[in-house]
C-alpha cells in the first residue's frame, strides 16, 4: 500500500525559545520562522507572559512559531528546532506529558498543523540565539511595563556570530525536512530525531513502541473542530473570594453595600493567584467594578504581573430590596415576589432589581465584546455567581432555569472557549482544588 501523500507546501524551520526569570517568574518567549532552503528570516514573534514557569514559556514560544508558520503557508511542512529537551521529546511522542499545565499547551500545538507535517529536533542553546534574544527582549519589555514590538527588535543582528551557522543549519535542516515528514507519513507518527544524552528533570520517560504511540495520541488529539479555526478566545471565569456575607448566604448584588473581601476571601485570592501563576496561560485580566472583584483581581494581577481592566458588564445582578437578606428572610417578607422570580426569568426582585433575563442580555453583549477584543487569547474574567453561571448557560445552550441548578463556590474557576465560527465549549466548571 502506498504511503499517504505529503502536501506540496513550503518548507520552514521554526526556532523557538522561552524563558522565566525566577521559574516561575517574569517570563517571555521568542520564535522565528526561517526559509528552510535559504535560512532567511521570514517572521518573528515575541511576547511578555507575566509570571509563569520556564516550561510554559517554552510551549508558548512553540505555539507562536507554529502559528506564524501557518500564517505564511497553511500547507507548509515545518521542522522545529528548540533547546528545550522537554518540549522536543514530548511533542515527538517519546516522553509522556503528565503535568496538567503542559497537556493543553501540547495538544494545542499539535492542532496547528495536520499530523505528519511537523518534526522536532533538539539543538544546543548556542544554536538558538535568535529566538533566545527575542525571548529576552520580550522579558525586558515586560520589566518596563510594555509589550515587545518588532520595530525595536535587534534580535537578528544580536544573534550575530551565529547567523552564518544558523543559515547553514537551516539549509541542512531543510534538506532533511522532506525525508522526516515522509517518514512520519509512512509510519503514521512523528519521525525520530537525534537524541542527546542530557536529561530533563521535569520529564517522565517511557520506553517501547507502545509508550510512543500512547504519548503521541495524547499530544495530537485533534478534537471535533476543523483544524483551521485558529486559537479560541478562552475566558477563565473566576468568582471573587469570600466577603462577610458569603458564608451567611445573603443576597449580595450590585445594588447593596458592596462588601470587600474578608480575611478568608483574601487568602482564597492568594491561593487562586498562585494556581494561575503555575498554569501560566492567562494573558489579560478583566474584572467587575464591585469591590470584591476588584480586590480579587488585584491580588491575581500582582502575582501575574498584569494590569486589570474594569468591565461594567461583569457586575452582579441587582437584587433590589433583597440585598443583604438570606433566602429564608426573602421568603418570609416577599413570598409572592420570590415565587414569581423563581418561576420566570423576566420577573424582577422586589423594589426594582434586575431580572435574570436582563442579566442574560447584559452578559451576552459583554461576552461578544470581549470575544472580539481578546480573540485567540486567554483572559481571566473576575466576576460573580450570576454572570459566571450565565456565561456557562449560554455556552451550553441551557434554559434560564439552569441557573438554579449550578453550584458555584467562592474563588472557583470555570472556563469557556469561544471559536471563530461562533461555537463555544465549556472546559472547566467550579474548580476549587487550589483551595484545598
Amino acid at each position: 500500500m502506498d504511503a499517504p501523500a505529503v502536501g506540496r507546501g513550503r518548507e520552514f524551520v521554526v526556532e523557538a525559545d522561552g524563558g522565566s526569570r525566577g521559574n516561575p517568574g517574569p517570563a517571555g518567549y521568542g520564535a522565528v520562522v526561517l526559509d528552510a532552503a535559504t535560512g532567511e528570516s521570514l517572521s518573528e514573534a515575541a511576547e511578555y507572559l507575566g509570571v509563569v514557569t520556564n516550561n510554559v514559556a517554552e510551549y508558548r514560544g512553540l505555539l507562536a512559531g507554529l502559528r506564524a508558520a501557518r500564517e505564511l503557508d497553511p500547507d507548509a511542512r515545518v521542522h522545529v528546532r528548540m533547546d528545550s529537551k522537554l518540549v522536543v521529546e514530548q511533542m515527538s511522542g517519546r516522553w509522556k506529558i503528565k503535568h496538567p499545565d503542559m497537556k493543553p499547551l501540547a495538544a494545542e500545538a499539535a492542532r496547528v498543523f495536520p499530523p505528519g507535517r511537523v518534526t522536532y529536533e533538539w539543538i544546543p542553546r548556542a544554536d538558538n540565539k535568535h529566538a533566545d534574544r527575542l525571548a529576552n527582549e520580550a522579558m525586558d519589555a515586560g520589566a518596563r511595563g510594555e509589550q515587545w514590538s518588532p520595530a525595536g527588535s535587534t534580535a537578528e543582528l544580536d544573534a550575530g556570530g551565529a547567523a552564518g551557522r544558523r543559515s547553514g543549519a537551516a539549509r541542512t535542516a531543510g534538506a532533511a525536512v522532506g525525508e522526516r515528514v515522509a517518514q512520519a507519513a509512512r509510519t503514521g507518527g512523528e519521525a525520530d530525531t537525534d537524541t542527546d544524552t542530557d536529561t530533563d528533570t521535569d520529564a517522565d520517560t517511557e520506553t517501547g513502541a507502545a509508550a510512543d504511540v500512547r504519548a503521541a495520541k495524547t499530544v495530537a488529539s485533534p478534537g471535533w473542530g476543523p483544524p483551521d479555526m485558529g486559537a479560541p478566545a478562552t475566558f477563565v471565569l473566576l468568582r471573587h473570594g469570600e466577603t462577610p456575607l458569603t458564608p451567611q448566604k445573603r443576597f449580595s448584588g450590585s445594588g447593596g453595600s458592596d462588601p470587600s473581601l474578608s480575611s478568608v476571601g483574601r487568602e482564597q485570592a492568594e491561593r487562586v493567584a498562585a494556581s494561575l501563576a503555575r498554569r501560566g496561560t492567562v494573558q489579560a485580566i478583566v474584572a467587575s467594578p464591585l469591590a470584591r472583584t476588584r480586590e480579587t483581581a488585584g491580588i491575581v494581577a500582582d502575582r501575574l504581573g498584569l494590569d486589570v481592566t474594569i468591565e461594567e458588564g461583569l457586575r452582579e445582578t441587582d437584587f433590589g430590596a433583597w440585598e443583604g437578606l438570606t433566602f429564608g428572610e426573602v421568603r418570609e417578607r416577599y413570598p409572592a415576589d420570590l415565587d414569581a422570580w423563581l418561576s420566570s426569568p423576566d420577573a424582577r426582585p422586589t423594589g426594582g432589581g434586575e431580572s435574570f433575563a436582563a442579566t442574560g442580555e447584559r452578559v451576552a453583549a459583554t461576552r461578544d465584546r470581549l470575544v472580539a477584543a481578546y480573540a485567540g487569547r486567554t483572559v481571566l474574567l473576575v466576576s460573580h455567581v450570576t454572570p459566571i453561571k450565565t456565561f456557562l448557560r449560554l455556552a451550553l445552550g441551557a434554559p434560564p432555569e439552569s441557573l438554579f441548578r449550578m453550584e458555584l463556590s467562592a474563588a472557583s474557576l470555570s472556563a469557556v472557549a469561544y471559536y471563530a465560527d461562533g461555537g463555544a465549549s465549556v472546559r472547566l466548571f467550579n474548580e476549587t482544588s487550589h483551595l484545598r
